[in-house]
């Protein structure tokens, strides 16, 4: 008998979470860009496309951090998205790698580890010639950085949010430190944190949506969703659309150096 109800027990089937963003509402949400100013022209065209063919909502689009570095031009992806957020609701997210931006202005360690970390990529978008940027000591290269970078794309990046919450959802970079309710998050966890958030196997109170960790495709369980396809290695850039309670993604992805759009949903 025990062993019957063992056998019960074991084989029902767990129930998929249901998590709902507000009626009337639709949100688009975009991973990690990392410079690739050419797979987020083709997504913003696609998202545009898709909200015009699409019931009228209340439609926000929200980035989740890591714009710059890594890929070609940061550049012009700041200014894109800052562009993008005249016409329409778009809400930002800071990430890891724009905090360590804002902070090599003043701090000679930090952007030494910007640097090695995608950063070179970034301040040479800003058409400084590498000849130039090679010659330069870290000193030189803070003074440089303060002439070459506008003030307003600087302001811009500081401007960005830590979290957004709508409906049954959380929107963070990096993921959540599970030891802290939502409200008493540490912005140090909400860019940087990875194992302790990603190895943990309970849910939250709401389901989160995040990036900061590469994965092949878009990492789903029942507690959080992960939508960093690694578009400056992957070429592939993902938007995951949330409307009620139905989930589905927008890619813009690269082959052979054409970029295409594939659309799908996630169950």
């Amino acid at each position: 008998m025990l062993r019957s109800l063992r056998q019960l027990f074991k084989e029902r089937p767990t129930a998929r979470r249901v998590a709902r963003v507000p009626d009337g509402e639709r949100y688009y949400v975009i991973g990690d860009i990392h410079g690739r100013l050419d797979l987020f022209e083709e997504l913003i065209e696609a998202i545009e496309a898709d909200d015009a063919a699409n019931e009228a909502a209340g439609t926000t689009v929200i980035l989740l951090g890591d714009l710059i570095d890594r890929g070609p031009d940061s550049c012009g992806v700041i200014e894109r998205a800052r562009d993008w957020g005249k016409t329409r609701k778009v809400r930002y997210i800071a990430g890891n790698h724009e905090e360590m931006f804002l902070e090599s202005f003043d701090d000679k360690e930090m952007l030494r580890h910007f640097v090695k970390h995608g950063g070179r990529e970034t301040i040479l978008s800003y058409g400084i010639k590498r000849k130039r940027y090679n010659e330069l000591t870290m000193k030189d290269l803070q003074t440089e950085m303060a002439g070459l970078i506008p003030q307003d794309h600087r302001k811009f990046l500081a401007s960005f949010e830590d979290l957004i919450i709508a409906g049954d959802y959380v929107f963070v970079h990096a993921g959540l430190n599970p030891k802290r309710p939502v409200e008493e998050q540490k912005q140090s966890d909400l860019r940087w944190i990875r194992e302790r958030f990603l190895k943990h196997p309970e849910p939250f109170s709401h389901v989160v949506v995040h990036g900061h960790t590469i994965f092949e495709d878009i990492e789903r369980t029942d507690h959080r969703i992960g939508i960093d396809t690694g578009a400056f290695r992957t070429g592939r850039l993902t938007a995951l659309v949330l409307e009620g309670d139905t989930r589905r993604t927008i890619q813009a992805a690269e082959t052979d150096g054409s970029i295409a759009i594939q659309a799908g949903t996630l169950d």
